[in-house]
């Protein structure tokens, strides 16, 4: 895949977003209308002028709430931006119906060629991980930094409890499921999500809880969430078969972005035995750990990966200011 496969898009349409869809403090939603997918962006106003921009990508199931934790914790070192793939959060389906990996990049590189804030510092969560990397891959005037989080790149061997994610790409299966679990409350629904993605589901507070309960009854109402997962999770498993210069660890080793690789021991989704892989496939890589943590270490943990973020900026140079090194949340 080329940079020409991924092209720019003209400018955006962007209109202020107000919904049901839960906003933390500080936070604000925006719809940006771009051709053939709208997204629905999260952000939080810059705390001085002159902040690099910064944009987080959710993965498969996910949206742009899942950063909402890290973002906070960056206020003062990055403008942040996170927004909702086509189809996931609060963003429609793309017209096209292309959830693939490479849809996806070129989702957000309209955004980033629309908006004019690249090159920005980007991160990615599992599905949102290999979509970053497709972009810093063919894109790399785009991408500042690269800061991944248990990134879906491929596995010879998945974990066995990864499966039931895989098996959604087979045609019918999410249809079968949703008979299957028809009668589930959203309760038992959060409560499966949590136990798969979380190294410790207790971490997560009653209200933290509700929250989750509330949104998945909000998805579960759309009409096309089955769809968008099922085709995502097609798109996932395709990119994994992918050879040559179009296979994500290929694409991997051309990233030139400093990039800070961030594994959770407790990970059911990607294997934690591919951090060692992955370090060596980014050229200039440096490795974060968490023993403890599952698989959205920037949920369960958003203060250390905070601190390791604010590491890899200050190894390059690229603090703003002083205060910067120290701030805490």
């Amino acid at each position: 895949m080329s940079s020409t496969e991924l092209p720019s898009a003209p400018a955006a349409s962007v209109t202020p977003r107000v919904g049901a869809v839960r906003v933390a403090e500080g936070e604000r939603l925006r719809s940006a209308g771009l051709p053939g997918i709208t997204l629905t962006i999260r952000s939080r106003p810059p705390a001085r002028e002159g902040l690099p921009p910064a944009l987080y990508v959710h993965g498969l199931g996910g949206s742009s709430q899942n950063w909402s934790a890290l973002m906070a914790r960056l206020d003062g070192l990055v403008d942040s931006e996170a927004l909702d793939l086509p189809g996931f959060g609060d963003s429609p389906p793309p017209d096209d119906g292309d959830y693939s990996v490479t849809g996806h990049a070129r989702a957000v590189i309209r955004h980033l060629d629309a908006s004019g804030r690249g090159p920005v510092h980007l991160f990615g969560n599992s599905l949102g991980g290999a979509v970053a990397t497709r972009v810093a891959a063919v894109r790399p005037d785009l991408v500042r930094t690269l800061t991944l989080v248990s990134p879906a790149l491929p596995e010879i061997r998945a974990q066995r409890t990864a499966w039931p994610t895989a098996l959604l790409a087979l045609p019918g299966v999410a249809g079968l499921f949703t008979r299957i679990t028809r009668e589930w409350s959203a309760e038992q629904r959060v409560r499966g999500v949590l136990a798969l993605c979380y190294g410790d589901p207790g971490i997560v507070t009653p209200e933290g809880f509700r929250d989750a309960v509330e949104e998945m009854e909000r998805r579960l109402a759309l009409p096309y969430f089955w769809d968008a997962m099922a085709r995502s999770a097609r798109g996932v498993v395709n990119a994994y078969t992918l050879g040559g210069q179009h296979g994500l660890w290929r694409q991997a080793e051309r990233v030139l972005a400093p990039t800070l690789l961030v594994y959770g021991g407790r990970d059911q989704l990607v294997g934690y035995r591919m951090a060692q892989r992955a370090a060596r496939a980014f050229r200039d890589s440096r490795l974060l750990s968490l023993p403890e943590a599952g698989h959205v270490a920037m949920m369960e943990y958003p203060e250390t990966v905070a601190t390791a973020f604010r590491e890899l900026l200050a190894d390059l140079g690229e603090l703003t200011s002083p205060m910067a090194v120290g701030a805490e949340s």
